[in-house]
């Protein structure tokens, strides 16, 4: 492999970095795409910013941010946080001790690293679980969690939803979810409830995915348990600060669930061309996907190369940052994240593409990865950026 661990990983975020940079510097005004779906923003006026003083500006800032995070994900109490991990992390570190258990439904494996993380760090056993008719909660389980929709955009049923919040409550255990994108992809395109409204004790959402927010974690629910997540947060500096909390809430009052149901219509067109030339590709609930498995077997059809399909994701998502200018998650992903290369149609920039501009993006760069991926040396120079 040439992608084998964090380290290596955080190069070749590094790595993607610098292109980004290089490609924004140029003088040749080059366009550049980002299909993330994670785009973000900072939404802010100037009198917003001269507010942003450290113990200034929380004051001034906490009942908004209450007001519009309870009217986006319900609950008795909002906490804003520096990421969705750092609220995971805080939560766990709140709620769970050395010894306890931890079990974890979601649609479909893996979970998000944080999870797993932080469960380690607090020595806690921690077991996951895709099949509701296997799922189970042993003795001495202090948390229950809930992935509302995964890092691929997998989106768990209501029903399914419900039914664990259900046996966890007759425990008398408190229900987590992690409902990173899920807060806007389950209520805006598949008409579920916010997670507090389905019962959850606890959901956090990511207040970067598929709104114009910055990078933060947004925290609602039970105002005692919010409390302790609070705290521990505090304590270990995983709180939003002033800066994040103005932009979380100016991208709340920002978001619209139209401009993701727009996106539905644009992925069935694109996937339909792709799908006359491919068949690795899958739809996203506002976009289309290639998993790590399906670009192996669709590469190992046509060459043999040495690359796993993993390094074949990151490879391939360089390819399209280099050459094409599009960014999608493999190229700068934290490390532990999915390898998933998604094309999102919900972000803005896609709506400075023509949809078969994307595909030729897509098939142009997918040669040259076929071509490339039988050198192991020059893929990992391009993986690098050396």
């Amino acid at each position: 492999m040439i992608v084998e661990n964090s380290i290596d990983e955080l190069k070749k975020r590094e790595s993607a970095y610098k292109i980004i940079k290089d490609i924004i510097e140029s003088d040749e005004n080059i366009p550049l795409y980002d299909l993330t779906g994670l785009s973000g923003g900072f939404l802010a006026s100037e009198d917003e910013l001269s507010l942003l003083q450290t113990y200034i500006g929380p004051a001034i800032f906490e009942d908004k941010i209450q007001e519009v995070g309870k009217e986006h994900m319900g609950g008795e109490k909002i906490v804003p946080l520096n990421r969705t991990s750092s609220g995971i992390l805080a939560t766990i570190l709140a709620l769970v001790k050395k010894g306890d258990n931890v079990v974890h439904f979601l649609k479909a494996h893996p979970a998000h690293p944080s999870i797993t993380r932080a469960c380690d760090l607090v020595g806690a056993n921690y077991e996951e679980f895709i099949d509701i008719d296997k799922f189970h909660i042993p003795e001495n389980t202090s948390l229950v969690i809930i992935t509302g929709s995964t890092m691929d955009h997998q989106v768990l049923d209501e029903e399914t939803f419900k039914k664990v919040i259900e046996m966890a409550h007759e425990k008398d255990i408190p229900v987590f979810v992690d409902d990173a994108s899920g807060a806007r992809l389950r209520t805006a395109i598949f008409n579920q409830k916010p997670a507090c409204e389905l019962g959850a004790d606890l959901a956090i959402t990511s207040t970067d995915k598929l709104m114009k927010g910055p990078r933060g974690g947004l925290l609602a629910g039970r105002e005692d348990l919010a409390n302790l997540v609070k705290t521990k947060s505090n304590e270990f500096g995983l709180e939003a600060q002033a800066p994040i909390i103005l932009a979380m809430i100016n991208a709340l009052k920002d978001y619209n669930p139209d401009n993701l149901r727009a996106a539905i219509s644009k992925k069935d067109e694109l996937f339909d061309l792709l799908n006359d030339s491919f068949d690795i590709f899958e739809t996203t609930p506002t976009g289309v996907k290639v998993s790590k498995e399906s670009l192996y077997n669709g590469v190992k059809s046509k060459v043999d190369t040495e690359l796993s399909g993993t390094d074949l994701c990151f490879l391939w998502s360089m390819i399209l940052l280099r050459d094409e200018k599009i960014i999608t998650i493999p190229a700068v992903s934290m490390s532990g994240a999915s390898t998933t290369i998604r094309f999102d149609l919900s972000a803005n920039d896609a709506n400075n593409l023509e949809i078969k501009e994307i595909f030729n993006k897509i098939s142009d760069s997918f040669d040259l990865l076929i071509k490339v991926c039988v050198d192991t040396d020059k893929s990992r120079k391009i993986i690098y950026n050396e």
